[in-house]
């Protein structure tokens, strides 16, 4: 397998080549948080507003005719990138949070009652967290937590301690977005299956860098959103199994989404159709199609190859800095992203301090307050790694790290 060429990558990102006052240039190590696009998606997406715009499925006439075409086009490849079965399987939301909120609200409340447990974890994004905690509340269900091994793993020798016949669900991450933890799906969906659960998988960190296979790893619902998959923002993916979309309802109401609309009631669509009320991200969701275009002609092998090379070559380089600590699981359990501290510094000051070089990180809890809590941490920096990162910019994180400590005093 041949290696991705990482200067023909870069020149596909306009974005990177903008200069920074004092010509500075970009360093974007904030991926995790929402990827820069691609030209071919940025021309995607104005081709449909310059060329075709028309809402969709309501018109035959020829632009509603193209954007009916383009977006069912869009639809089959999101399945041929996650090779699930059916293109009905494949919903477009707003984004991941909506999808998870989507099947708690849609799912939850059908099959989940008083006495019914739901299996999270602390390394959970409050996305992936929050929503399982309102439905427990409104239905009476319990939440009940797998624990984490010291280096940031789900526990799974300790999994007969949480999972049993009172679970209905587990939720959790592909992959951590702050510990880079890339977590054991196809064994964790075995074990619910075998406990007559179901599996809700959070792949916003996970599908953008790895193959993802929905039938292969057991997957009965798969959450991800466009603008991390160097696609726009404001449009996601809700992948479910046929039979389990049947058994959720919608949580939007409208048009499009409905069969026949009576005085007094209503029946549905068929899925996808009954969960894309009113006018969808007509042009944000075809022009994710050409995302998956992009990152299938890269080949996600090579894309993971890439990430892990890059990755590999900042965990060890970080260690040269004194007072560092690296948080999460070695290399070999981790996907493109490294979050740390430095013994004496704010990780806000390290932000800033990083900024003034160039170089664009976050700071903060990153969504994930049960995790920092458990570390015992207000704050972390994280330095989450894109297709178009290479060893050079790891080279411009450590000269901005080192000025940070300078400025800070600590070497």
């Amino acid at each position: 397998m041949n290696p991705l060429d990482i200067d023909a990558v870069r020149g596909d990102f306009p974005i990177l080549h903008k200069s920074l006052p004092k010509g500075l240039p970009l360093v974007y190590l904030d991926s995790g948080s929402s990827a820069q696009k691609p030209q071919c998606v940025i021309d995607k997406e104005k081709e449909v507003y310059e060329n075709y715009y028309a809402n969709a499925y309501r018109g035959v006439y020829r632009f509603g005719s193209i954007v009916d075409e383009e977006l069912e086009g869009a639809r089959e490849k999101v399945r041929q990138f996650i090779n699930a079965e059916h293109s009905e399987e494949i919903v477009f939301t707003a984004g991941c949070t909506m999808s998870l909120n989507l099947v708690a609200s849609g799912w939850g409340k059908r099959n989940l009652k008083a006495g019914d447990e739901i299996i999270l974890n602390e390394m959970e994004h409050h996305a992936n967290l929050v929503p399982w905690q309102q439905l427990a509340l409104q239905t009476g269900a319990t939440c009940r937590f797998l624990p984490l091994t010291e280096d940031g793993r789900l526990n799974m020798d300790r999994i007969g301690e949480v999972l049993s016949d009172k679970t209905k669900l587990v939720a959790v991450t592909g992959m951590s977005n702050v510990l880079g933890t890339i977590n054991p799906i196809a064994e964790l969906a075995k074990a619910a299956h075998d406990a007559g659960a179901i599996i809700v998988v959070d792949g916003a960190q996970s599908v953008p860098h790895e193959h993802t296979d929905v039938v292969a790893s057991g997957i009965d619902f798969l959450t991800f959103s466009g603008h991390k998959l160097y696609g726009p923002s404001g449009v996601g993916v809700l992948y479910g199994k046929r039979e389990l979309l049947e058994q959720t309802d919608p949580i939007l109401f409208g048009g499009h989404m409905i069969d026949r609309v009576y005085k007094d009631h209503s029946t549905w669509a068929s899925s996808p159709a009954k969960f894309e009320a009113g006018t969808i991200q007509i042009a944000q969701a075809i022009a994710l199609g050409a995302a998956i275009d992009y990152m299938t002609t890269l080949g996600m092998e090579k894309v993971h190859a890439h990430e892990r090379n890059v990755l590999e070559y900042a965990y060890t380089r970080l260690q040269e800095i004194p007072g560092m600590r690296i948080h999460g699981p070695g290399v070999e359990h981790r996907g493109a992203i490294t979050s740390f501290t430095i013994d004496g510094a704010h990780p806000e000051d390290l932000a800033q301090l990083l900024d003034r070089k160039g170089v664009f990180v976050r700071h903060g809890h990153h969504c994930t307050m049960p995790l920092h809590d458990l570390l015992g941490l207000s704050a972390t920096v994280r330095a989450s790694f894109g297709v178009y990162n290479s060893r050079d910019d790891v080279d411009a994180l450590m000269e901005g790290l080192q000025f940070a400590c300078q400025r800070l005093r600590l070497i």
